[in-house]
């Protein structure tokens, strides 16, 4: 196990999609980002990099004994230790991980580009540490409220934050179930299909909304996604969060 000096962190809290872990050209002004102390590295076999990465699910009792109190963090000129709290790579991908005490991964980050090239770099020349671990807890099903990564592949941080505003308003949609509001939203995206949309179910409208919507991200979603959330008060500041956000 090596120890990492001055670790810079950007904290994604109760993520369980590594998509929303952002690389460091995604970060922001206003992320919670914190300078570490020391911080040790642990390489991992890749499954259960995957594991951590995409899930919320229980660290392995080993790994977190490992790791424990080995973190450091200065605040007023005192160095304070961070109980659970490390850096984990399969020598390809990088992950920072906090479990604020308990034994989940709450927070995540990734580190900066000069200190992933380090922890790769160092990574080459340690062994694998090998821990015994729930993997049938690994076996994630993506839904509609928690997207698949093939649906945000490519996608930049806002475009996914705004993906996800509509794939929540597709799945409220289909909640209160209005065939005529349905349709209307159906004849948006697909607007020569006004006479098809007359003869499908409310079922068979939204799932063939649904799947055309999952894949990507276009103007053609955007402006979908302004429209559809209109009148609705959270989806609203999400929106306007997201389109006024700044990178560094």
């Amino acid at each position: 196990m090596e120890l990492i000096g001055d670790v810079w962190v950007n904290w994604f809290e109760g993520e369980e999609n590594g998509y929303n872990v952002c690389e460091f050209h995604e970060w922001r002004k206003h992320d919670f980002i914190e300078l570490l102390d020391q911080v040790p590295l642990v390489k991992i076999e890749t499954d259960l990099f995957l594991y951590i990465e995409n899930g919320l699910n229980d660290l392995p009792s080993r790994l977190l004994e490992d790791v424990r109190n080995k973190s450091y963090i200065r605040k007023n000129n005192q160095r304070e230790v961070i109980e659970y709290c490390f850096i984990a790579t399969d020598e390809k991908r990088h992950l920072v991980v906090d479990t604020l005490g308990y034994t989940v991964p709450i927070r995540k980050s990734r580190l900066i580009p000069r200190q992933e090239k380090t922890v790769l770099e160092k990574a080459r020349s340690m062994e694998t540490r090998i821990y015994e671990w729930n993997r049938a807890a690994g076996n994630r099903e993506y839904h509609i409220l928690s997207p698949h990564p093939d649906w945000m592949r490519g996608l930049t941080r806002k475009e996914r934050q705004l993906k996800q505003i509509l794939l929540m308003a597709l799945d409220q949609l289909k909640s209160v179930g209005n065939l005529e509001e349905m349709r209307y939203w159906y004849t948006e995206w697909f607007p020569k299909h006004y006479a098809e949309s007359r003869r499908l179910s409310f079922g068979e409208a939204w799932e063939r909304l649904f799947n055309a919507v999952k894949a990507g991200w276009s103007d053609k979603h955007y402006d979908l996604c302004e429209r559809i959330i209109k009148g609705q008060p959270y989806f609203e500041k999400i929106w306007e969060l997201e389109n006024g956000a700044k990178v560094n």
